[in-house]
C-alpha cells in the first residue's frame, strides 16, 4: 500500500458563517430607500425650481442696476440693437460710455435661454425679461415670464 492511499487528506467542508445579507433583507432596504426617495425627491426638486426663479430675479436686478448706470453715463438706455452687450463693450459712437458695467459676460437665464431686452419697452423705457422654464411667452409657475417691470 502506498502512503497516498493509506492516509487520505481530510476534505475541508466550508460552512456558511451567516455573514452577508439575504435577498429578503436587501429587498427591504431597497424598498425603504425607494420610499425615502419618493418622499424627499419631489420636495427637493420643488426647491430647485424656486431657486431658479430667485436666481433669475437676482440677475434681472443686477442688469437693471447696470442699465441705470449706463443711463447715468450716457443719458439713455442701450437700444434694442445694442442689447445687453452694451453693458460690456463700448457701443459705436458712444463717447460718454464709462463701462464695463458688468464684471462678467451676460449669462443666459437659469434655464439656458437668453434674456430679452427691448428699448423702448412696451411697459417702460425698456423691457428686460426671461421667458421662464418653457422658453415661451406666458406661462404659469416656473414657466411664467419674469421681467424687470
Amino acid at each position: 500500500m502506498s502512503s497516498a492511499t493509506a492516509n487520505p487528506q481530510p476534505t475541508r467542508i466550508r460552512r456558511w458563517s451567516g455573514a452577508g445579507f439575504t435577498l429578503l433583507e436587501l429587498l427591504v432596504v431597497m424598498v425603504i430607500i425607494g420610499l425615502l426617495a419618493g418622499y424627499v425627491g419631489p420636495r427637493y426638486f420643488a426647491q430647485v425650481g424656486k431657486s431658479e426663479v430667485k436666481v433669475t430675479r437676482a440677475q434681472i436686478d443686477a442688469f437693471e442696476k447696470a442699465l441705470d448706470q449706463f443711463r447715468l453715463d450716457t443719458g439713455r438706455y442701450p437700444t434694442t440693437e445694442q442689447g445687453l452687450n452694451a453693458l460690456l463693450a463700448r457701443p459705436a459712437n458712444e463717447p460718454k460710455w464709462g463701462g464695463p458695467y458688468l464684471r462678467k459676460g451676460v449669462p443666459p437665464d437659469p434655464w439656458g435661454n437668453p434674456y430679452l431686452y427691448r428699448s423702448p419697452g412696451e411697459k417702460a423705457e425698456y423691457d428686460l425679461l426671461s421667458l421662464g422654464k418653457d422658453g415661451q411667452p406666458g406661462g404659469v409657475g416656473e414657466a411664467a415670464d419674469l421681467g424687470s417691470n
